[in-house]
């Protein structure tokens, strides 16, 4: 296949989305290096002020009432694609879309944002899109959001959003189950000892890593960090405090009265690193960082989900029994305690994880996607 030109639209509503699309953007790099990929964020095509509310409100809704949050969630979670309301979503600036696709000429479309990818298969349905769309979704459940009849490739993560998908009428042969794409960095395996050495942290101890999501870390995250800090059963941690200037500045005094290593970090790009080292991860439920960790076989201590996506994301996890989720500080601490009393139970988590997914699910999906642009030259 010679000059393929790809089109992959992710958003900046959550770093999900985006992480999954630059997974994909690497792996065509390795498949069909001479490719040409444009990556757009959706809301660079909606009127930027609108763009900037929607984004602001979305986290401010997450981060201090995720039960509206929720509410929302579910009471849209089986909106109809030929709704009143989806069909208004599905307009959302799809007349600059058509116009930028149309010059652009890509071979195809790649989505891992529900709202660009219904509105890019509803003008497929109306016939004035002949380019293919290939949607990812990027959570272990599907809401209505992600569902259209006209998207002509489903990358999934797991049979259970087959089966949701199939319930909806979508075809058998549009989905593929290859497990939500994530960088090939963390399939390779890395020597635990040398990034244990390279972060200052010993050999002989468990580590524990605390993560928060994109829209704010963890609640509670710096008393969660102070109990790691002052355990009586040795244990180390790695703090991945992201863009929170005040979380970061606040361990200082934690960490310099700690009886336990600890170490803080802001913003990482080794998150894999951090993965492979560690027994057990202490985060949200974000689709990608469900699948980075299972992909690393790293058991998931899951806290205080939110409501609608994480909620689901949490629920896979927990039936997998590749982790545990905790609902209120207390519950998070007893588990804390549990875990570092009994570590065998870690390792058993991690044997669910490691059976978990497919295994090389960007490679899978890329090659399908390849495999689905020949059949349409064939045809």
């Amino acid at each position: 296949m010679k000059h393929l030109k790809v089109l992959v639209f992710s958003a900046s509503f959550g770093n999900g989305h985006l992480r999954a699309a630059e997974a994909v953007i690497e792996e065509i790099r390795i498949q069909e290096p001479s490719a040409e990929i444009i990556h757009l964020d959706f809301g660079d095509f909606l009127n930027k002020p609108i763009n900037s509310i929607i984004r602001n409100v979305y986290g401010e809704i997450i981060n201090h009432i995720p039960k509206l949050w929720g509410r929302f969630y579910y009471k849209t979670s089986m909106v109809q694609p030929q709704s009143i309301s989806q069909r208004f979503l599905n307009k959302l600036g799809s007349t600059k879309f058509l116009s930028y696709i149309q010059d652009l000429k890509p071979d195809f479309i790649v989505c891992t944002y529900p709202t660009v990818s219904s509105v890019l298969a509803q003008l497929r349905q109306e016939k004035v899109l002949q380019v293919p769309v290939i949607t990812i979704i990027t959570d272990y459940t599907v809401h209505s959001h992600w569902v259209h009849p006209n998207v002509d490739r489903y990358i999934v993560a797991c049979t259970e959003v087959k089966n949701s998908l199939l319930a909806w009428g979508i075809e058998r042969t549009r989905i593929d189950v290859t497990g939500i794409p994530v960088s090939l960095k963390f399939e390779k395996v890395l020597n635990r000892d040398y990034i244990l050495s390279k972060l200052g942290l010993k050999a002989d101890l468990p580590t524990y890593l605390v993560m928060g999501g994109s829209y704010g870390v963890l609640k509670s995250a710096n008393r969660i960090c102070k109990k790691l800090a002052d355990s009586t059963v040795p244990v180390q941690s790695i703090i991945v405090c992201g863009k929170n200037q005040k979380l970061y500045h606040s361990l200082k005094a934690v960490i310099t009265q700690a009886r336990n290593p600890m170490i803080r970090l802001k913003y990482v790009h080794n998150v894999e690193e951090l993965m492979t080292v560690s027994d057990l991860i202490i985060t949200k439920a974000g689709g990608l960082t469900v699948s980075e960790a299972l992909t690393k076989n790293l058991p998931l201590l899951i806290y205080k989900p939110i409501p609608g996506q994480e909620e689901e994301n949490a629920h896979f996890v927990h039936n997998l029994g590749a982790g545990i989720v905790a609902h209120t500080e207390a519950e998070l601490s007893q588990l804390i305690n549990h875990f570092l009393r009994n570590p065998e139970e870690i390792e058993t988590m991690r044997s669910k994880a490691a059976g978990a997914l497919p295994g090389r699910s960007t490679e899978r999906a890329v090659a399908g996607m390849l495999q689905l642009v020949r059949a349409r030259r064939l045809g």
